[in-house]
């Protein structure tokens, strides 16, 4: 089986994942980090000691609808809301969600690679801490 070229390695995805604790450290919140890869698997997930567990699922759902529409997710959730063109677009995939901490992972040629969640705390944090990890690719 060949390697797809257009998927966050291993390596990668560490890197990415360590860049997200570090800024979560900086501004002192406890957070799931969940990278997956280019077809929406999970790749690496690390909990920072007293993350929430609820945050858990969200942040690997952030990471999974990031990839799914290779937007940030809280570009979806301002598509997302009542009369608008995705209104409801949650409860499709087995749960999505449409609130800021998620967001696609670009390689140097501007390819989508994979995508990050963050989760545990309030959505500016966790969406800061998400791009913070986007940034170490």
């Amino acid at each position: 089986m060949s390697m797809n070229m257009s998927d966050i390695d291993l390596e990668s995805a560490q890197r990415v994942v360590e860049a997200a604790r570090k800024q979560a450290e900086a501004i002192n919140c406890k957070m799931d980090i969940a990278v997956v890869d280019a077809g929406a698997n999970l790749k690496v997930f690390e909990r920072m000691d007293g993350a929430w567990l609820g945050s858990i699922d969200i942040a690997i759902k952030k990471a999974r609808t990031a990839r799914f529409f290779d937007m940030p997710t809280g570009s979806i959730g301002e598509l997302s809301q009542p009369g608008g063109a995705l209104y409801n677009i949650e409860v499709s995939n087995g749960g999505l969600i449409t609130f800021p901490g998620g967001v696609p992972l670009k390689d140097k040629s501007g390819n989508i690679v994979g995508a990050i969640g963050v989760s545990g705390s309030s959505v500016e944090n966790d969406h800061t801490c998400a791009v913070a990890g986007a940034e170490a690719l």
